[in-house]
């Protein structure tokens, strides 16, 4: 059974969020679920003991768009929201994949040729 504070922000707020869902598990407690783009899990966030006003602040801070009504348009920059764009994770993968490596080899070794 959710708690009056949780079911709020479960009928009254979740609406209201671009690209967040609520998946009904009978007996389950209330938690977020952070799916990646891939809907592979990320992180399990339990919401039992938060306040409504707890919830929606969390939500907000991890940058899900909250539109004034349910049918409100979402604008273009918030359509993937709360995705982080591409370019800013690109730098820090490509040195641990090593994907630098063979390019740098290569440059070296065209002016031997």
């Amino acid at each position: 059974p959710l708690c009056p504070q949780v079911k709020a922000f479960v009928t009254q707020d979740i609406p209201l969020y671009h690209n967040l869902e609520m998946k009904h598990l009978p007996g389950a407690d209330p938690e977020l679920v952070l799916l990646s783009h891939r809907y592979e899990e990320l992180e399990r966030i339990p919401l039992s003991d938060m306040t409504r006003e707890e919830i929606n602040q969390l939500v907000q801070e991890l940058g899900f768009y909250r539109k004034e009504t349910p049918d409100a348009p979402v604008p273009e920059e918030f359509q993937f929201a709360p995705a982080k764009p591409p370019p800013t994770l690109l730098p820090t993968q490509a040195p641990i994949a090593g994907n630098k490596i063979p390019p740098e080899r290569n440059e070296g070794e065209h002016p031997d040729l």
